[in-house]
């Protein structure tokens, strides 16, 4: 009886141990500019005469469809054995360009929905949000109009603000963002960014006043780099590095910057033979705390550069991102001017 009973206790306290334990998932993140996602049918709202069949580019529906299959390669092979949980898109042309990548490409299996935005950019191009539904239920969808700070300039692209659910019933806040381009000069262009960034920040702030442990995510392509003041001053996103010990859950962290330092051969972006970051996945500090429900560390986010999305660079020696067009001559091998970020975060429940 005596050794039935120590058994009994054994057990329940095994028991109460293991139940304790929180199984956990990895959700993947995945931000990727795909450069000029434009269907072949001239749409009368937008400036999008480049990429028709009578152009100079000669856009086509082979062309069009040998890009969503070149798009979605690039998707599943990040996922590896399982497709991405969120794919951020940038310089999406319409509804149209993401109902054929989700329904009609190679895609079409991974059961992707999507938003996107229906912005006053004058080119058409807009960001979207594929998500596993699965894996984030759509709670809400904002879009945050960007004013610029001349009345003279020409309009950009909206934040996309999406709010999902995600399977231990945690709420995750992500932003989907393509600021405006460096056109006419880096410095004479910067205002157009720091406006972006500040709207962004504002946007955030108010979240973080509103739920003090709000989990938030931005990514997608800021047309600046870590250390410019886009990101520096008007996001105030500092680098995260592994060694940091502790990380502010109302600070902005970037998950990529502290692993290029001092690297000359890292980046999403290459320009005159130099790669660097435009594209950013940016995160709230408590997604940097093991403590929290969903996390990540700096060392599960990475450039995916894989052999098939890079060719050589005859100009400055190495190697850059494939592209689809190199001036007007087409290359049925290219992908885009930029090579896709992901992080890796564990979801516990």
């Amino acid at each position: 009886m005596k050794r039935f009973i120590i058994l009994s206790v054994f057990l329940c306290c095994t028991y109460f141990a293991f139940a304790q334990q929180k199984d956990s998932l990895t959700l993947r993140v995945m931000s990727y500019n795909v450069e000029n996602l434009f269907d072949y049918e001239h749409d009368s709202l937008k400036n999008d005469q480049e990429f028709l069949p009578n152009a100079v580019r000669k856009w086509n529906r082979k062309k069009y469809k040998r890009k969503l299959n070149a798009i979605a390669s690039v998707i599943t092979a990040v996922g590896g054995w399982e497709a991405p949980a969120l794919v951020g898109l940038c310089e999406v042309e319409n509804e149209r360009t993401l109902t054929d990548l989700t329904r009609y490409s190679k895609l079409r299996r991974q059961g992707y929905r999507y938003v996107m935005t229906n912005s006053p950019d004058e080119r058409g191009i807009d960001v979207a949000l594929l998500y596993q539904p699965g894996s984030f239920r759509l709670l809400e969808t904002q879009y945050i109009p960007v004013i610029l700070p001349s009345k003279d300039d020409r309009p950009t692209r909206d934040i996309l603000h999406v709010v999902g659910q995600l399977q231990n019933l945690d709420t995750l806040d992500v932003f989907v963002c393509h600021f405006p381009s460096r056109s006419g000069g880096e410095k004479e262009s910067e205002p157009k960014r720091l406006a972006a960034a500040s709207i962004l920040k504002h946007a955030v702030d108010s979240l973080v006043a509103l739920r003090r442990e709000a989990k938030i995510i931005m990514m997608g392509d800021f047309n600046d780099y870590p250390e410019n003041r886009s990101i520096r001053e008007a996001l105030a996103a500092e680098d995260a590095y592994p060694t940091q010990p502790t990380y502010r859950a109302d600070k902005l962290y970037h998950l990529l910057a502290g692993n290029a330092r001092g690297r000359q051969d890292y980046g999403s972006y290459r320009y005159r033979g130099e790669w660097g970051f435009l594209d950013h996945m940016i995160v709230t500090g408590n997604l940097l705390q093991a403590s929290s429900s969903l996390y990540t560390v700096p060392g599960q986010a990475d450039v995916y550069r894989a052999k098939f999305l890079l060719e050589p660079d005859t100009r400055y020696g190495g190697d850059y991102p494939h592209r689809n067009y190199s001036g007007v001559k087409y290359s049925k091998k290219g992908y885009s001017d930029h090579l896709p970020i992901f992080a890796d975060f564990r979801l516990l429940y």
